[in-house]
């Protein structure tokens, strides 16, 4: 039996027929390939026209209505309804007479959460930044003190631009004696938020002004930390203000330091720079709640003296 040959293939192959445009993407490549088109020219209309319809950051400005608002914490629990009668009446004909805010509270309003009620000083300057938003400046002043000379505004004493720049410290040591933390050199009045003035030992924390802002509320907070409340300082909030402006640049960059006669005169010239007639503020450090160096006695001749000088 005979069997056909098979066919002989060509030795010329057909010629490549090339695929057909009809290659089908997948759907999904193709949605992913649209969508990625669409979110790249949303973004680039973002970057040509959002940011010249954003509005920069602006800070609200107080309008300076109370100029300042004077705090004091009053301790009724140790000390004398006299001599507390004394600090508000102070207060209260200073801020009339120059058209201030006087807010006089008590030292057991506030919950320090177990922390030294000397704590509260905090918490009433940031009551007040509450109560008064619109006030320029927040000047807290101990209750172990009184304001001499009634005639001088706040603004003459240390206030203006003109005044802080001739009276602030320069390179000089935070904390006295010898401080590596100097403050800075190079900052002008319009600068400082923080006004601050120091004794033998370190800074006074219980006399101090402070610029109304932002910044002023970031200070308070970071004061009354709850870890510096509970860190058993030796010396409470006096020792965490001089930890915060020493090792805060943020602190430190927004302080002046002024001479201590400018609005913190001590009675006792081993604690700090001694009070003269003229003075502005004398103020009664290490004064006690009762006895023969408590507050009242040791201030009664100058609450005559400051009497006599108001009219």
């Amino acid at each position: 039996m005979h069997f056909a040959y098979p066919p002989r293939k060509s030795s010329n192959p057909p010629p490549f027929r090339a695929a057909g445009s009809g290659f089908a993407v997948p759907r999904r490549a193709r949605l992913r390939t649209i969508s990625l088109s669409l979110l790249a020219f949303i973004a680039i209309v973002y970057l040509l026209f959002w940011p010249s319809q954003k509005n920069p950051y602006h800070e609200r400005q107080p309008s300076g209505n109370p100029p300042v608002v004077m705090v004091t914490v009053l301790d009724h629990k140790h000390y004398s309804k006299e001599y507390l009668d004394t600090v508000k009446e102070n207060r209260q004909l200073y801020a009339k007479t120059h058209g201030y805010k006087e807010f006089t509270v008590n030292a057991y309003s506030y919950d320090t959460q177990g922390a030294p009620s000397s704590w509260s000083m905090l918490m009433a300057m940031r009551h007040a930044l509450t109560k008064y938003p619109d006030c320029k400046y927040v000047w807290y002043l101990d209750q172990d003190a009184y304001i001499m000379d009634i005639s001088k505004s706040l603004e003459s004493v240390v206030l203006s631009n003109s005044k802080l720049d001739s009276l602030k410290i320069k390179d000089h040591p935070v904390v006295p004696p010898d401080s590596i933390i100097k403050t800075f050199g190079h900052l002008r009045a319009n600068d400082i938020d923080l006004i601050l003035s120091q004794d033998k030992t370190g800074l006074v924390h219980n006399n101090i002004i402070l610029r109304n802002g932002e910044w002023a509320k970031f200070f308070l907070e970071t004061w009354m930390d709850p870890l510096y409340r509970s860190y058993n300082f030796q010396k409470a909030e006096r020792h965490a203000l001089e930890h915060i402006v020493q090792w805060h640049a943020t602190i430190l960059a927004k302080l002046a330091l002024v001479p201590q006669r400018t609005f913190a005169s001590y009675l006792r010239a081993n604690m700090g720079d001694p009070y003269q007639d003229g003075d502005f503020v004398a103020m009664f450090a290490g004064c006690t709640a009762t006895g023969r160096e408590s507050c009242e006695a040791v201030s009664s001749d100058y609450l005559k003296k400051w009497k006599a000088k108001s009219g």
